[in-house]
């Protein structure tokens, strides 16, 4: 018999404009009692056929949709075939020898509701967000496998967002067996140790890859400072473009310390950086206070609002690092500013820093807009696939 997600009379419409999700308020009855991450149809409120979706019977979006093809049957070849094109776009927009890190699998982007999958050289990394993939996790496994041939799959589902999703959180092998050590991967040049097991997201932030080959053309000559450097990313992509020096601030001493082993990796010359574990905001301040002052300053702080709903405490925590960025930047100096909030849009993100620019009486100038890599595309009926927002401001002077 089939499950079926009937809709209440009128809230077919973003399913019919393609959007992904349904919402529990727009569900009027559930038929045949689904369990967490099954197929079921989701029908209108006269029947007519809209989608086959995965079921979650705790989240606040009940279903999301695999297939809006009522010949389609979800399982193994209906996701071979999801898989495979989303390997296909990464081949076409990704040139050899870039990068052997990036993203093969954007969830909802890519057809594929909950799931992440990141390659870092021979190793993948699975991230099953949503009971849909949950249900699936071994089927996609096993696809990944043959379609990629790497041999060790580790799963890095230890987000509180599963919370959500009525999961709990999970990190281990799927396939192969864990790496003993950090995965060494090759972007713009650059090398750089990725601890897929315990590191941040996936291990490493594949998504500001050209963001960290574009400050390069900023770089030279410059005294910088890279705030929230984690592992040194835009560090040695600063240092890499001729940057005269980089002070690089992480909260973390475990990430420095890679940081400082990705620096030696590269042959790149440790005098001209230094670290220093510390708070950002507090960093910043203290810098302030001293009257220092550098020509390039880079912001990459971790997520603030994950929700729109926490948008308002979130744009107060960009808005006091950038007025003090903007503080701290000298006449004619550069900012790369970004925020990954999901809750917070490039509209809201811009306000905020032309907010801080106003009262750091700084005038200042966007020079780019930036944004996450290709390999991270966003469906254009699914804005909610765009989360990274990045600004190249000037200070005039």
């Amino acid at each position: 018999m089939e499950k079926t997600l009937r809709l209440k009379n009128g809230r077919e419409k973003s399913l019919l404009q393609g959007h992904p999700w349904v919402f529990s308020g727009a569900v009027a009855r559930v038929e045949g009692e689904p369990g967490p991450g099954e197929t079921v149809a989701v029908r209108s409120e006269g029947g007519d056929f809209l989608a086959w979706a995965a079921y979650s019977g705790q989240s606040s979006i009940r279903a999301r949709v695999w297939s809006r093809d009522p010949a389609d049957e979800v399982g193994a070849g209906l996701f071979r075939r999801k898989l495979q094109a989303a390997l296909r776009l990464r081949e076409e927009t990704i040139p050899p020898g870039e990068t052997n890190a990036l993203r093969l699998v954007h969830g909802e982007s890519d057809g594929l509701p909950g799931l992440v999958v990141d390659r870092y050289a021979g190793v993948l990394v699975l991230q099953v967000l949503s009971a849909g993939a949950e249900f699936w996790r071994e089927t996609f496994a096993d696809e990944l496998a043959e379609l990629t041939g790497c041999e060790v799959i580790y799963e890095r589902s230890d987000v509180d967002v599963r919370g959500l999703e009525g999961l709990p959180e999970r990190a281990g092998a799927l396939r192969g067996e864990a790496p003993a050590g950090p995965v060494v991967i090759e972007e713009n040049g650059l090398r750089f140790h990725v601890d897929v097991c315990r590191g941040q997201k996936t291990g490493f932030y594949i998504d500001q890859r050209r963001n960290r080959a574009r400050l390069q053309a900023y770089a030279a000559g410059r005294d910088a400072l890279n705030c929230f450097c984690y592992t040194g990313g835009f560090t040695l992509n600063a240092l890499a473009g001729g940057a005269a020096h980089v002070l690089s601030i992480d909260s973390s001493a475990e990430a420095l310390e890679m940081a400082r082993r990705n620096l030696a990796l590269n042959g790149l010359p440790a005098e001209r950086a230094d670290w220093l574990e510390a708070d950002v905001f507090t960093a910043l301040r203290k810098f302030r206070d001293q009257g220092r002052s550098f020509d390039l300053i880079v912001l990459d702080p971790p997520k603030f609002a994950p929700t729109a709903a926490q948008a308002e405490r979130a744009a107060r925590g960009y808005k006091d690092i950038n007025l003090l960025a903007f503080k701290l930047l000298r006449p004619g100096g550069i900012l790369f500013t970004f925020s990954c909030s999901g809750g917070v849009s490039a509209d809201l993100f811009q306000k905020i820093v032309a907010g801080a620019a106003q009262d750091a009486q700084a005038d200042a100038v966007i020079l780019e807009r930036l944004g996450q890599g290709v390999d991270h595309p966003t469906a254009l009926h699914f804005p909610e696939g765009t989360y990274l927002k990045g600004l190249v401001c000037r200070k005039n002077g």
